[in-house]
């Protein structure tokens, strides 16, 4: 089990480069994670999970299942819409879910566990925020998970920010380990010598060997929550993402950290809209409040008077935000509420959720015919027309449904991901550049995400004591 002294000192991604390293070893791996509190999420074998796993079971070169990550929190406005083996079974409150209902989901936390166990050689558990959270006597995702199925335990300590030996030394005093085998310490930049003194002082008072030191990698890995934000990067045409109060699924966007020439940037206050050639307006776990956020802030305003300057794409929530109206049953219970109006649909927040990975064929006239994939995970059914693709393709099974919708330079679709296609963002960003007179892309480059992963592995396979990790592993 990799733990860390806090939320984003690097499990995930040690997780990652874990499997990645065990897997070119020949060790039939998978990662793990009892409890994730995340919005970005994807569609697995199973249904729905953190796209976090998803990720890591890349990185371990198998097909991703909802039993790497049985219980999936998504933060609903106070409340915690919660996901158990990839089916929504409730939203609930924080107390009644951490007081009443922690000890009936540690149940099937371990029966995914032990499927898992079943067809692994390895499983590599990532914990959650930190282990000595004392406010939370209940915490089922850490210490008290690796006793219950007898893991060998790896602090991840992040010591770009602040107070590292304090946190580890904190943690330290604090956490009633199962079998903790040592500390890595991650995202260092500088002359490892100087951590020497804090090094000495940890081994000798705990008894507790340090792994390693994994330097600052640069990289544009997906992950899990919202702690890593977009730096913003200039260039032609230049993307900008409408940041909402409750976005969710940002790793839509994180391809465009790895396509070259093109800048981005979160937009945060309406004008920077006018600035930008491309606005995408994003999924939301509340899509009226949101949607009334745009509004009340001038960004729809904004987005009517210059629709005809730029391409607007809206994805999940944010297409349905760009319709005539969205009428809230179920989610927030608020009735209809007006849109953007700048798409011909109005949507329908009831009934059963949509939880499917698709392929599709795109109608949207500039595009038509080119075949996308992706993933939806969306409330309620937008109606209206024209349809902006075709599923020919529904969790592998031949299907044929329309999505979405276009309007001029308005697009709306509810594939996530659909900018990992690089078919489809060359064609778009092509449109773009042909208007502000630049030359064509012949080949839009871009680092996938597998190599991503496996540069940052390399760095951390040299940075780490391995062979006294498979050592204690082995050694059970």
């Amino acid at each position: 089990m990799i733990l860390g002294t806090s939320s984003g000192a690097g499990k995930s991604l040690m997780v990652t480069a874990l499997c990645k390293i065990f897997s070119g070893m020949g060790i039939k791996v998978a990662p793990f994670k009892v409890q994730n509190m995340s919005l970005n999420a994807g569609v697995a074998n199973g249904g729905e999970m953190a796209y976090a796993q998803i990720v890591q079971s890349l990185a371990a070169g198998i097909e991703p299942s909802v039993h790497m990550n049985p219980i999936l929190l998504k933060p609903e406005g106070g409340k915690t819409h919660v996901i158990v083996q990839g089916k929504h079974v409730g939203t609930y409150d924080s107390e009644r879910y951490f007081n009443a209902k922690g000890e009936s989901f540690l149940e099937k936390a371990l029966e995914s566990f032990n499927i898992l166990k079943r067809s692994y050689d390895l499983i590599v558990i990532e914990g959650a925020g930190s282990p000595a959270e004392i406010n939370l006597s209940g915490d089922i995702a850490n210490t008290r998970f690796s006793k219950l199925v007898g893991a060998k335990e790896i602090l991840v300590v992040d010591i770009e920010r602040g107070g590292a030996f304090a946190s580890a030394v904190g943690t330290l005093d604090l956490v009633s380990f199962n079998d903790l085998i040592g500390i890595i310490v991650n995202k260092f930049r500088g002359d490892e010598k100087l951590l020497k003194p804090g090094f000495d002082y940890i081994e000798r008072r705990f008894s507790t060997k340090i792994l390693g030191t994994v330097p600052f990698v640069a990289n544009s890995i997906p992950e899990e929550d919202s702690l890593r934000t977009f730096q913003r990067r200039e260039g032609k045409p230049m993307v900008g993402i409408v940041k909402t109060p409750n976005m969710a699924n940002a790793t839509d966007f994180e391809i465009l950290e790895r396509y070259q020439g093109i800048g981005f940037q979160y937009i945060t206050v309406p004008e920077l809209i006018e600035k930008c050639d491309i606005i995408a307006i994003p999924g939301s776990k509340l899509t009226t409040v949101d949607l009334d956020y745009l509004r009340n802030e001038g960004y729809i305003d904004i987005l009517r008077r210059t629709s005809s300057e730029r391409f607007i794409v809206g994805i999940c929530g944010g297409l349905q935000m760009l319709g005539k109206w969205v009428d809230d049953v179920d989610e927030t219970g608020r009735g209809k509420i007006e849109g953007a109006g700048l798409l011909d649909i109005t949507t329908l927040l009831k009934g059963r959720k949509v939880v499917r990975q698709v392929r599709s064929r795109i109608l949207y006239p500039h595009m038509r015919g080119m075949i996308v994939g992706g993933y939806e995970i969306h409330n309620g059914k937008s109606v209206g027309r024209p349809h902006f693709s075709n599923i020919i393709s529904e969790d592998g099974k031949d299907t044929n449904l329309m999505e979405g919708s276009y309007k001029s330079k308005v697009i709306g679709t509810y594939i996530h991901g659909i900018f990992d296609n690089t078919s489809f963002t060359q064609a778009l960003l092509n449109l773009v550049r042909k208007e502000l007179g630049m030359e064509p892309l012949k080949l839009l480059s871009v680092a996938s995400t597998n190599y991503e992963i496996q540069r940052f592995a390399e760095v951390v396979k040299k940075s780490i004591d391995l062979d006294y990790i498979l050592s204690a592993v082995n050694n059970r």
